[in-house]
Parts: structure tokens; sequence; C-alpha cells
């Protein structure tokens, strides 16, 4: 396997995981998650500059890991294991290949790049949503290293993010009580709640890392080394998502303004917006894409799942879609990513 040998750690399990991006949305639900196991030393690699709260219990490093001289990221980065990495959509473009490649020269055998989403071994959904050149560097970038291995977690989009996020996301307008249906709204997709997200990281980063002392058929991170982890909360539809809507508010259809709209159209119009310079409709554009009723995003369909093999727990639907109302009415989501 690439960058290790049992040489080079007598344990055969992941013990030391450093993190970017520990305070944001996501990296604080990786970090207590991967707490809770007990088996895992975490550094938090932090900007200097940054006010995020990290949770107790973690290793705080401050440093500058966008600066071109990586020689504080890679003694950072000696002696751990893995690397996840967290980062908001509005970090320079090269962060990631700085990261990676510090992890290579810190010799960290295990790096999760910031793919958390789309099904990637899907060309027509990442290149149709502007992604797939990325995941061919990102990619490339650990394979060329020969070093570390990747792991892309296929969540599809975070549900209570957007359900609550405006109608360019799941369709809900809360404010306004309306609904934009795309294509009838019975597409169905596969959506993943943050906590769950994050216990399949943690779980995930628990296995052995391979089968060296006896092929007993448990599973092993190495088996799923430079590929994806698919993953999910729920499998629903939008109306399986308004049905929730209506229980958990106590509405009915007659409280809603509901209109439907061909996802197809919507990824045209957003992409030409682009094209113009105008990114404030990228978040359109993503969506749109991905409920294109041709089962792109319901990746439980086309590739099954690894909740079992993660033991991960079966969620409430109601309850969550109750979570995604409350951010909804606390304008927890930004509407518009850039």
């Amino acid at each position: 396997m690439a960058g290790y040998t049992m040489s080079e750690n007598t344990s055969n399990f992941i013990e030391r995981v450093a993190i970017i991006g520990a305070g944001g949305n996501m990296g604080r639900h990786i970090v207590s998650q991967l707490l809770q196991t007990g088996i895992h030393t975490l550094t938090a690699i932090t900007r200097p500059n940054s006010t995020a709260s990290i949770q107790d219990g973690v290793n705080i490093v401050r440093i500058d890991y966008t600066s071109q001289d990586d020689s504080a990221l890679v003694s950072a980065l000696q002696g751990h294991q893995a690397l996840v990495i967290t980062l908001s959509v509005t970090a320079p473009q090269d962060t990631m290949f700085i990261l990676i490649r510090a992890a290579a020269k810190a010799k960290v055998q295990f790096i999760l790049p910031n793919w958390y989403g789309h099904d990637p071994t899907n060309d027509a959904l990442c290149k149709d949503s502007l992604l797939l050149d990325r995941r061919n560097a990102v990619c490339g970038e650990v394979k060329k290293l020969g070093v570390s291995s990747y792991l892309l977690m296929a969540s599809g989009f975070w549900y209570e993010w957007s359900l609550s996020g405006g109608p360019d996301r799941y369709g809900f307008d809360f404010e306004k009580r309306s609904l934009t249906l795309f294509d009838g709204g019975n597409t169905p997709m596969n959506t993943t709640t943050w906590p769950q997200s994050a216990r399949a990281v943690a779980k995930l980063l628990s296995l052995k890392i391979s089968a060296v002392d006896g092929n007993d058929g448990s599973p092993t991170l190495e088996q799923f080394r430079n590929s994806a982890v698919y993953i999910s909360s729920f499998r629903v539809t939008q109306r399986d998502m308004f049905e929730s809507v209506k229980r958990v508010t106590g509405t009915t259809d007659a409280d809603w303004s509901i209109t439907d709209e061909t996802s197809e159209q919507r990824w045209k119009e957003s992409m030409a917006e682009i094209k113009k310079g105008n990114f404030s409709a990228f978040t359109k554009m993503l969506y749109s894409r991905t409920w294109f009723p041709n089962g792109d995003a319901d990746h439980e369909s086309s590739h099954g799942l690894h909740n079992e093999v993660l033991g991960l727990p079966v969620e409430n639907f109601d309850e969550w879609t109750t979570i995604a109302v409350r951010m909804a009415e606390e304008n927890a989501v930004p509407w518009v990513m850039h």
C-alpha cells in the first residue's frame, strides 16, 4: 500500500489524525466524533489569526498552512497517519495542493481531501458541476507523489444545510412558505446529516489499516484507499421532504405556494450566468444538476452504501427536518456559495 509499511507503524490502526478546519461546520462534527472513539489523538492545524472555537482535547498548532513555504506545516504533520481537510469554499484554490504535498513530505498515509458530496466516480455529474478538473487534479497529485492514499466521502449534499439553505438547494423558502419542485419533485436523492458524515469519517479511520493479521473478513481501511466511501442518512425525494416538513410544522398543502421547474433548464440558466462571470449562480447550478431525474444523486441504487460496514445508525427523518426548519428560521445558512 502506498506510503505504508508495518515497520513505520507497529499498530495496525490510525492513532494520530491532523485536521484542517476543525472549527468549521463540518470540521467540528468530525472532531467530536473522532474524540468519541477514544482511540485517536487529534491535532487541529489552524491559521494564526483564526478565532474559531475548537473543542477541548485537541492539540492546536497555529501556522499559515496557505504559505508556499511549507516547512512549518510539514513539521506539524510529522507523525500523523491521517489528514482530514475541511476547507471553506472561499479558501485559496492552491491550498489543497500545499496540504497534499506537505502531507507527502511528512509521510502521512491517508488524506481525506475536501470532498464530501458528489459521487466522485460519476464523471458526467462532476463535469457538469464544474468539479471534474478539481477532482482529477487533487487525486492525481496524491497518486503522483506516491506516498499517501486518498479517501473520498460520497455523502450527497448535507441534509440540514441544504433543506434550510433556500430554494436554490432543495427548493424550500420557509419564510415565504414556498416550494419549487424540480421535475415534479419525485427524483430520489441520497442526503446526509453533518453528524452522520462525521461518524462515517470517525468509523472509517477506526478500522484496522490492513488484513496483515489474518484475513478474517472484517473491513479494513486499505480496501477504501484511492476510492469512494458511499454513505447516506436518507434516500428521499423533494416530495418526501415536503411531507416531513408539513408534519413537523403542522402545515398543509394549502399553506404553501408550490411551483414546478425543470432541473435541466435551471442548470442551463445558472451555467450561462457563471460563464458571464456571475458566480453567485454557482449554488443553483450545483444543485440543479444534481437534481436531474437520471439517478445521478441516488448513489445508493447505483453503488450501494457502506453504512452497515461502518456501523452507522439509522437516523430519524423528521427529527432532522425539525433541525433544518429551525436553522432556516435562524437564518443559519447563507443562501449563496461564492
